[in-house]
């Protein structure tokens, strides 16, 4: 089994602080893919190159403290490509891309985090900008390789995907317009949201964030905001998902699927 683990770490030393390599090394991925590492490559530097064993490939932002990617694997890839669209969302370190090709096969694991619009106009008008270009990027990809996107997506699908939809429809992360992006992306585009293969009915379980505001995390006033989305021939490979709420390591829970699949 490929046993592949996705996490918005909030912060890659915080994490730490909270017990994130102890879980791992129990845990044993075959990757993870992180998202909000806010460090910089001086700051991994002798410290976070590697963790339990995994040796991690990053994609940095530019501002200190901000965004950045990371997946770290047990196995060698092929290729490592760090960045997407050369410009706006490269610059905030937005797309690591591990390759393991083999003569018979080309398939990626992904790190994406996708912008969050929930503090202004402004970052909401850059999350559609991501978006418009995220689209025809994938379509491109899937036509030459299988993929796994692991991925904070910062939207949630549908109603069943977060605690409080009808107070949400107004804000970022359950807007009309993000839903129908990835309407889109799952109908017309084909990939696969993987957990709800497995899943397709879950709501008060399946949530992944959770608010540090009042006693959203205690009440379990969730939202679905992390995913792995891949193309439908390794989706059919999935076999068991596990969502871990036994350790707080930051806002997000690390999200776990086994596939049926060698690297």
């Amino acid at each position: 089994m490929f046993k592949l683990t996705s996490l918005n770490l909030n912060g890659i030393r915080s994490a730490s602080n909270k017990g994130l390599e102890n879980w791992l090394a129990g845990h044993a991925p075959d990757c993870i893919c992180v998202q909000e590492v806010k460090a910089q490559a001086t700051d991994v530097a002798g410290r976070f190159e590697e963790m339990v064993g995994l040796k991690g490939h990053f994609h940095f932002a530019e501002k200190k403290g901000y965004s950045g990617v990371a997946v770290y694997t047990r196995h060698e890839p092929s290729d490592v490509v760090i960045g997407f669209d050369g410009g706006e969302f490269d610059a905030e370190g937005r797309w690591a891309e591990l390759r393991f090709d083999t003569p018979k096969r080309k398939f990626s694991v992904i790190s994406v985090y996708f912008p969050s619009g929930s503090s202004g106009p402004e970052r909401q008008e850059a999350k559609y900008r991501f978006l418009d270009l995220m689209y025809p990027h994938l379509m491109a990809l899937k036509k030459k390789r299988e993929f796994v996107i692991c991925s904070d997506v910062n939207i949630a699908h549908q109603e069943k995907d977060l605690k409080n939809w009808r107070s949400n429809q107004k804000n970022s992360g359950f807007l009309p317009e993000e839903r129908a992006w990835m309407t889109k992306l799952l109908n017309e585009g084909g990939l696969i949201d993987v957990y709800r293969r497995l899943q397709p009915d879950t709501t008060d379980t399946c949530y992944t964030w959770w608010s540090n505001r009042g006693q959203a995390y205690a009440n379990n006033v969730g939202w679905r905001l992390d995913y792995h989305l891949a193309t439908p021939a390794f989706a059919e490979t999935a076999r068991s998902e596990a969502i871990y709420k036994g350790e707080k390591f930051s806002d997000h829970a690390p999200i776990t699927i086994e596939y049926d699949f060698k690297l």
